[in-house]
């Protein structure tokens, strides 16, 4: 097992690198019994914040945090609470809302929520009123994003099974989850589709694991009950190769504050022309979030570094749930040279190793194409994290659901029908 070092941080480019993350690996804890009526009301973000740091059955995605109101700017935003019979709060949500052109009416959008007990038979106590709730604010729709995990792909399976034209979903996967099965089905039962699917969601390549806003497929490092030897040896040989080479090199890794984004942004912006995407977002965006996540919750996001001889070759953001059990590598970038000192295996490794002694249960590289046709071009990002041992993780995606009324459902559809034609 291998570390990689450098040397000693300088006071212009040094930060503290140690995460402050919860120890606990997130117990089941009961989201309040299962019978009887929940009262959905606004909450502050505060009340908001410090529910999502409770332990629970589940953790909150840095897209629910109220801080993440504050960087959707053109949104206008609200923090909801359930609340059980003894008044304690047992859910939340952060609801983001936007007017298309034209439009008087609002689309209710919960990213990669809400947080609320997706295992409860009686789901609609949780969602009718969240749907009356929305109703009263003017919405004329809502889409949401059940966070939970559908279908899971070892590392092991999915190299095995590349070919010409061959995609993720073609392959067996090696488990099901059953919740996620249920709630899917529950939910399409209700009336509402998955984006995607039936001519909902936007730009969808035919047979691809997407749709939605936010990625349905998804990278993770499972880290509960491992070690670092059991991280090290579940690298494939490559990665092993790469990060011994970078440290031979002399590559330095570690954690640098927000006076290094806009070094960052320029090597992302490098990244985007040699890898042929845009995300879109200006220098202004990653300050924003720096600025708002960190206020939030201290260390909440972190902008980690590698340097050769001084010299940025590579820069990616990590960001903590509000509970500690899981981290996220959100945003990647890269020089176009020196490439051979393999600096970008080198700060995975760092964050990886980082993560698991903090306590984070999962490590989670976010979206990957599904393309497992060696010679297509979007191929290279999941091969690239496979080599890291970790499975591909399909979620339930996100659903849509028009309002009651014939103006919500010909508002739904007109919007897609202009989303479509943009």
């Amino acid at each position: 097992m291998l570390h990689v070092s450098g040397p000693p941080r300088t006071a212009a480019y040094a930060e503290d690198d140690a995460l402050t993350m919860s120890t606990h690996h997130r117990p089941q804890a009961p989201a309040g019994q299962r019978n009887g009526p929940l009262l959905l009301q606004p909450v502050t973000g505060g009340e908001h914040a410090a529910f999502l740091r409770r332990p629970g059955p589940y953790t909150a995605s840095f897209l629910q945090t109220p801080a993440w109101a504050r960087v959707k700017t053109g949104w206008r935003s609200e923090t909801l609470g359930w609340f059980d019979a003894d008044q304690r709060m047992v859910g939340s949500a952060l609801v983001l809302y936007r007017r298309p052109p034209g439009v008087r009416r609002f689309f209710a959008y919960l990213p990669e929520g809400p947080g609320v007990d997706w295992a409860d038979p009686q789901l609609e106590r949780w969602l009718d009123p969240l749907l009356a709730h929305l109703a009263g604010t003017g919405a004329f729709a809502v889409r949401m994003g059940p966070p939970l995990a559908y279908r899971r792909w070892s590392a092991r399976t999915l190299k095995d099974a590349a070919g010409p034209g061959r995609r993720v979903g073609d392959v067996l996967p090696d488990l099901v989850e059953p919740l996620g099965t249920a709630v899917a089905d529950r939910l399409r039962e209700s009336g509402w589709r998955r984006c995607g699917e039936d001519g909902q969601g936007v730009g969808v390549p035919p047979r691809r694991i997407s749709g939605g806003a936010q990625p349905r497929l998804l990278f993770e490092v499972p880290l509960a009950g491992r070690g670092l030897d059991d991280l090290w040896t579940g690298l494939n040989q490559e990665w092993r190769r790469n990060i011994k080479k970078a440290a031979k090199s002399g590559v330095w890794t570690g954690v640098e504050g927000p006076q290094t984004l806009p070094a960052f942004h320029d090597l992302l912006r490098i990244t985007e022309r040699r890898d042929g995407f845009d995300l879109g977002r200006g220098l202004d965006y990653y300050q924003r979030q720096y600025a708002e996540l960190n206020a939030e919750r201290p260390r909440s996001m972190r902008l980690y570094t590698a340097r050769h001889q001084g010299e940025l070759l590579a820069a990616h953001t990590l960001l903590t749930a509000p509970d500690g059990n899981r981290v996220w590598y959100q945003t990647g970038a890269s020089a176009d040279h020196r490439r051979e000192v393999r600096p970008s295996n080198a700060l995975q490794w760092r964050m990886l190793c980082d993560a698991l002694l903090a306590g984070a249960a999962v490590y989670d590289m976010r979206g990957v194409p599904d393309d497992l046709d060696p010679a297509a071009r979007a191929h290279g990002l999941l091969r690239w994290k496979l080599g890291t041992g970790g499975e591909a993780v399909e979620t339930v995606g996100e659903w849509e659901l028009p309002l009651q009324g014939a103006v919500n459902k010909a508002l739904h559809r007109a919007m897609h029908t202009y989303l479509t034609r943009r």
